[in-house]
């Protein structure tokens, strides 16, 4: 019998396809893992733990599909809107932007509440959030919506409209006010709202859709914000925006031109507007004046998103083509435009998202990532399948997509089933991997749903990335918006946020935490002053304690579960694939981790040993960087697989693994 050690020194071909279990001739084979769930692939090879997401708030109406937009004027002046049913609301800064506050003055012990507000300005229907009472604390930190309201008073309702009952509260013994959420109306029904598209310029967002007039949304504040129907000058021949379900489908900003795209009476025409004077449509020969240009094809191509990079791309259901001067330095007008077909793969009616010099695509069944780049040595771009080696990860199609530049690059990808998928790109170091993430809680009687993704640069070392998720809490549908945690939260394990949907509470010593109420009924994972604690059962919005702590993280737990391809090795009687093997002994080389378990198979896990018989058995276990040896418990198989899993609130950062076999040759 031979004995041997196996290398398995990066991750960085993320998880691959059932269909390549064998290929142990393909050189990303040794780079791959069968099963990379709620693990992160980083550029130098590592996999990590993802962060747990913390909450921010329930949009508007749970029983409606929403989605996020990003808004981004600058680093430090970046919003997220939600867009739902006829309303966009804000967030900023991980929280829901608020108008100013309105003082409270009374507060009754009845059912409903009335709550006293000299000129407090609301409108039935109105969301509100309250803070401050003394007394009646019950109220403080939750929403609730305005009913029955008069100049000085409203009544209290939770956000689906149920009268609250304060009956048994606390009584009101004074201050308080109340911030009501910010929202600007919207023209875009539910059903719709999936396939607006918009391209932003400064404070200035178009958003489009080809059954409503194009909509231009200005910022001016915090909490001023309009949204308007732009008075386009010139007569575009056909018009752009005063024809019924006729209005573009398609829009972007090129070469200081507004460009707008793809109506259903004209879906292979783009019309161009004056150069830096957006909203001037008026066509002519001069250089800077507007023009439109029609897609020639034998048939109908329709638009389905536009890219602006050196050249314009255009990827239409039929191909993707190149918009871009007859002299490549020089910039396009009506009398050197000309457009060039790349490939024919074609394009999904999803936007395509820029990395870098690279667009990324959909091509027309949502199942393919496509790359595309221009190729120096062929004069033309090219579109590279990022799903040949993992086809099984986009099955039910890719719906949404956002990108988080930092801290590492990765494109995130909604899948048609709810499940969050990542994807590693670093083309220069041909880091290439894709993740799957299923987030903590259930939905109906399956996983958790993400519906939506946005992406938001900061002044910060991470981008902000934020989601909305579909769980079924205490038997009701919610949708949440959440962000994920920071993946580098400092030397302090303290500071590590390894749950979902969750909050932190960080004050002096107490063992009742409360402001839980988004996850009443839920069984939580706790994480106090660093170290785990058993679930608790959310009741009234609370849990409590079985120790006091002055730092805690509650939120839904998730699992992280990496497992290698099969063990790799040529020995004189050739390879070990198919041969009964053992795996005896395993090295995990780890960064920065505690609490991880190992093994075979998910039937044989071995829990990783960190704490030492001399530490304090009163602190939390330090983080652990360096090599882990350990035994396996396990029989002769074919298989040679080594499966690391975290299934508590602590980080797990693995590096590299080498198990040690011993094949039987004979």
């Amino acid at each position: 019998m031979a004995k041997t050690t196996v290398a398995f020194t990066n991750f960085t071909a993320g998880e691959l396809s059932p269909r390549l279990d064998g290929r142990t001739d393909l050189g990303k084979y040794f780079n791959g893992c069968k099963t990379l769930e709620n693990m992160v692939v980083h550029p130098h090879g590592a996999a990590s733990r993802r962060p747990g997401t913390k909450f921010v708030h329930e949009v508007k109406t749970s029983s409606a599909q929403t989605r996020l937009i990003p808004f981004e004027f600058s680093t430090t002046q970046t919003y997220i809107l939600e867009l739902g049913n006829e309303y966009i609301r804000f967030f900023k800064d991980n929280g829901i932007i608020t108008e100013s506050n309105k003082t409270i003055t009374a507060a009754t012990q009845a059912n409903p509440i009335v709550i006293t507000s000299n000129s407090h300005g609301y409108s039935n229907g109105d969301h509100v959030i309250i803070s401050g009472v003394v007394g009646m604390t019950e109220l403080n930190g939750k929403t609730f919506k305005v009913a029955d309201k008069t100049t000085n008073t409203f009544e209290l309702q939770t956000v689906d409209g149920t009268d609250i009952n304060s009956s048994a509260y606390t009584a009101y013994t004074s201050g308080g006010v109340a911030n009501k959420i910010y929202e600007i109306a919207s023209p875009y029904v539910t059903a719709d709202i999936p396939t607006v598209k918009f391209a932003q310029s400064a404070d200035v967002m178009y958003l489009v859709h080809p059954g409503y007039a194009i909509r231009k949304l200005t910022r001016s504040g915090h909490t001023s914000w309009t949204l308007s129907t732009p008075s386009l000058s010139g007569s575009p021949s056909p018009t752009i925006n005063n024809t019924t379900d006729k209005y573009p489908s398609s829009v972007t900003f090129f070469e200081q031109r507004l460009v707008f795209a793809g109506s259903n009476d004209n879906p292979q025409t783009m019309w161009f507007s004056k150069s830096a004077d957006l909203e001037n449509f008026t066509t002519g020969s001069n250089d800077t004046d507007a023009m439109v240009y029609t897609i020639a094809s034998n048939k109908v191509n329709a638009i389905r998103y536009m890219s602006a990079q050196r050249s314009l791309i255009v990827g239409t259901v039929g191909g993707e083509f190149v918009v871009s001067a007859s002299g490549t330095t020089q910039p396009i007008t009506p009398t050197n435009v000309q457009i060039q077909k790349q490939s024919s793969y074609g394009s999904a009616n999803v936007d395509a998202v820029q990395i870098e010099n690279v667009t990324m695509f959909l091509q027309r069944a949502k199942r393919k990532l496509r790359e595309l780049t221009y190729n120096l040595n062929i004069d033309q771009y090219q579109a590279t399948d990022m799903t040949l080696l993992a086809e099984h990860v986009t099955e039910n199609g890719i719906t949404e997509m956002a990108y988080q530049q930092e801290p590492d690059s990765i494109l995130w990808c909604v899948r048609g089933d709810g499940t969050l998928l990542g994807f590693t790109y670093a083309r220069a170091e041909s880091v290439m991997g894709w993740h799957r993430h299923i987030l903590g809680g259930v939905f109906g009687s399956g996983q958790a749903i993400v519906e939506s993704v946005a992406s938001i640069p900061t002044d910060s070392n991470e981008d902000e990335f934020y989601m909305i998720v579909k769980r079924t809490i205490n038997g009701a549908t919610r949708r949440y918006v959440e962000y994920l945690t920071l993946f580098d939260y400092g030397t302090d394990q303290n500071d590590g946020f390894y749950v979902d949907s969750g909050l932190t509470y960080s004050g002096s010593a107490a063992t009742v935490i409360s402001g839980l109420d988004h996850l009443e009924g839920q069984s939580v994972t706790i994480l106090a002053n660093g170290a785990t604690h058993p679930n608790k059962t959310v009741s009234s919005g609370q849990v409590t304690l079985d120790r006091s702590s002055t730092k805690v993280h509650i939120g839904l737990s998730y699992t992280s579960l990496l497992q290698t391809m099969r063990v790799e090795l040529q020995g004189e009687g050739g390879t070990s694939q198919s041969k009964d093997k053992r795996i005896h002994e395993v090295t995990l080389r780890l960064h920065e981790t505690v609490g991880v378990e190992v093994g075979p198979n998910l039937d044989n896990m071995e829990r990783i040993p960190f704490r030492s018989s001399a530490a304090a058995m009163d602190t939390a276990v330090p983080l652990f960087t360096g090599d882990k040896q350990i035994e396996f418990r396990d029989d002769f198989n074919t298989d040679g697989f080594v499966y690391v899993r975290q299934t508590q609130p602590l980080p797990l950062t693995l590096i590299s693994a080498y198990p040690r076999i011993t094949v039987n040759d004979g």
